[in-house]
């Protein structure tokens, strides 16, 4: 069976359980939040070995080819590109077609929430080089740091260094298949992962306050990720089949929904773009963990039209040209620092946007607190489709995929 049609029938029985099970049973909502909690830690327990050894590998024959710094310039400035596209987007489309006012509830602010930049930098060098390996696995940007130094040095002098590429390849293979196989039990884990979804969605449908804006991300969502993104592969050269790119998506895209964790999906993608998609490794780890740490347009995207629903919500003067512009910029900022936050990208990112924009509404996200999975599932999901097919759209303009037939998928 299809890794995709695996994960397709444990999204549909776990969302399926999710409706059936009491939702005002509070001891069964608690087993199943702490089944999701180790689910999301099986998905993400291959993903620092593979980003250290695959990358380390990557950025090492990328040097010796003279490519490195060509290939990740042209990360860099999809990333840009993508994001702006995505984000205007989604906030022209809340715009024009502006969901529901969603009554204010009145609730404290329990805690501060930030982008703890300063802490984020501070990280990315800690004292010892090791620890950046050694970290809990949330944060990857240290982890990318650790793997350019290490593929850097292993670039002085080949004599030196060929025994320990020899061992790092090869443990960048081992640590692939022992990803693989966990690929291969996500039916399983996405069991839990949907249910869980499904149980809290119920929730938010019964309050019914929440319908408009569910409505309007879910179709800009499915709208964007699988109808607009795959057409722009239409102008890549050499020419592709953006369908069969959309076909090949199918298992990251269900992964980064029901999960809402870029790094519970990050090893789905790194499999599916290689072996669906026929992207090379060396190419494979450094677009995909590029646009990881970096490229959260989705998320950005999904905060910045919630938040606007916030605002119509609190005020009846409306939004002005300038509120707008505002907002785009500092999504766009934001969407390049969520590196530390893989699961609750979306939301963190709304809070941030609050939190800035002042003028009473500092603790507006609150409102949009029961909604919160909902928006980051979205966001997330957004984010896979945007890395699997930019990663696909840059190695096929460098040089660094080969086709692959829709029936040899796995």
């Amino acid at each position: 069976m299809k890794v995709w049609l695996k994960l397709l029938v444990g999204a549909i029985l776990g969302v399926i359980i999710g409706f059936l099970l009491p939702s005002n049973n509070q001891a069964i909502i608690d087993g199943i939040a702490w089944a999701e909690e180790l689910a999301i830690r099986i998905g993400r327990y291959c993903l620092a070995p593979i980003l250290v050894f695959s990358l380390t590998i990557a950025v090492y024959e990328l040097r010796q080819d003279d490519r490195f710094w060509g290939l990740v310039f042209k990360t860099f400035l999809i990333i840009v590109l993508s994001s702006a596209f995505v984000i205007g987007t989604g906030i022209l489309v809340t715009l024009f077609f502006p969901p529901a006012r969603i009554p204010i509830l009145v609730e404290e602010q329990s805690e501060a929430i930030s982008l703890s930049i300063s802490d984020n930098v501070l990280g990315i060098f800690p004292s010892n080089m090791f620890a950046a390996v050694l970290n809990d696995g949330i944060t990857l940007l240290p982890i990318c740091i650790f793997a350019f130094f290490l593929g850097m040095g292993l670039s002085y002098d080949r004599n030196y260094s060929k025994p320990v590429m020899a061992m790092i390849d090869s443990l960048s293979r081992i640590f692939y298949h022992i990803a693989a196989f966990f690929s291969e039990i996500l039916g399983l884990v996405m069991i839990v992962l949907s249910a869980y979804w499904a149980v809290r969605f119920r929730n938010v449908l019964e309050a019914d306050v929440f319908r408009d804006l569910i409505r309007l991300l879910g179709v800009f969502s499915l709208v964007m990720g699988f109808g607009i993104l795959p057409l722009l592969l239409y102008f890549l050269r050499p020419k592709t089949n953006p369908w069969v790119v959309l076909y090949g998506s199918l298992s990251q895209a269900l992964a980064g929904f029901f999960s809402g964790d870029i790094n519970f999906t990050l090893p789905v993608i790194f499999r599916h773009v290689k072996e669906n998609l026929g992207v090379r490794r060396r190419s494979n780890a450094v677009t995909v963990s590029l646009f990881a740490v970096f490229g959260r347009a989705g998320s950005a995207m999904v905060a910045s039209a919630a938040f606007i629903v916030i605002i119509n919500s609190y005020s009846s003067l409306g939004i002005t040209m300038r509120d707008i512009f505002m907002i785009a910029g500092r999504a766009l900022l934001i969407s390049f620092l969520l590196a530390g936050h893989p699961g609750n990208g979306a939301y963190i990112a709304l809070a941030v946007l609050c939190l800035g924009y002042g003028r009473g509404f500092e603790a507006g996200y609150l409102i949009l607190k029961p909604l919160a999975f909902y928006l980051i599932a979205v966001g997330t999901f957004l984010d896979v489709m945007i890395n699997t097919i930019a990663s696909f759209a840059l190695s096929r303009m460098s040089g660094f995929q080969e086709d692959k037939k829709p029936g040899h998928f796995i």
